[in-house]
């Protein structure tokens, strides 16, 4: 069975056309499904695994549960697709339910069984940008900082906020992974990554266009997740 979210309101979004959107979840249904591999990786707090990709279909990212794809002919969407036995699928879809439509987050386009058509959101992880020694201006983080709060307002509970599920893209700032809105208790990530950038990345990081090679922003990564579990 399949359902689309109850707060799309097609007078309202000019962009969403259903005769587009039936034409997409056809392809995803006769293309992309039949011939995907995607499996959970057994390694905790690591990104599920994809091993084949149809084309021309291509994987954007992957994350704990799911991995997120893009069809060429459908440049303003993505797929969401869920490794098999991963929770989250029905929460997620009430998370977008709640934000309805919001400058700053994707919107829930479809939702199938294991799947989710979402608005593409394009930009730069802040992850890859300190990566690419890309400038992030404060206005980001004002961004990222107004989207949390307005999500805490429509009774969601901002977590696991990092540098790889949030964005910036032409000065502006985005959430990409709301997945988990939903968990209870306290989320440091994101009041931690704030600091980072005003103590380390705008006096230090910034001024000097230093390029953070990946191996290192993994050791910080993995250093962090470390001390947060001893603390």
């Amino acid at each position: 069975m399949t359902l689309r979210p109850p707060h799309i309101d097609e007078s309202a979004n000019p962009e969403f056309d259903r005769s587009h959107l039936h034409q997409l979840v056809q392809c995803i249904d006769r293309e992309l499904l039949p011939q995907l591999i995607l499996h959970n990786n057994s390694t905790h707090n690591n990104p599920v695994v994809v091993d084949r990709v149809p084309s021309p279909w291509r994987k954007l990212g992957a994350g704990n549960y799911a991995a997120v794809f893009a069809h060429p002919d459908y440049p303003q969407q993505v797929v969401k697709i869920y490794a098999p036995g991963m929770a989250g699928f029905e929460e997620e879809i009430e998370v977008y339910r709640r934000l309805g439509t919001h400058p700053a987050y994707s919107e829930c386009l479809y939702a199938g069984e294991n799947f989710l058509v979402l608005k593409r959101l394009y930009g730069t992880t802040l992850y890859d940008s300190v990566h690419q020694g890309l400038s992030i201006p404060p206005q980001v983080i004002t961004d990222i900082d107004r989207a949390l709060d307005d999500a805490r307002a429509r009774g969601l509970n901002p977590f696991d906020v990092h540098g790889r599920n949030v964005m910036m893209y032409k000065g502006r700032g985005f959430v990409v992974d709301v997945s988990d809105f939903l968990h209870q208790g306290t989320c440091l990530k994101w009041r931690d990554l704030k600091r980072a950038y005003y103590w380390l990345y705008r006096p230090i990081i910034q001024p000097l266009k230093l390029r953070i090679p990946y191996p290192l922003l993994d050791v910080v990564r993995k250093s962090y997740r470390y001390c947060r579990r001893l603390l």
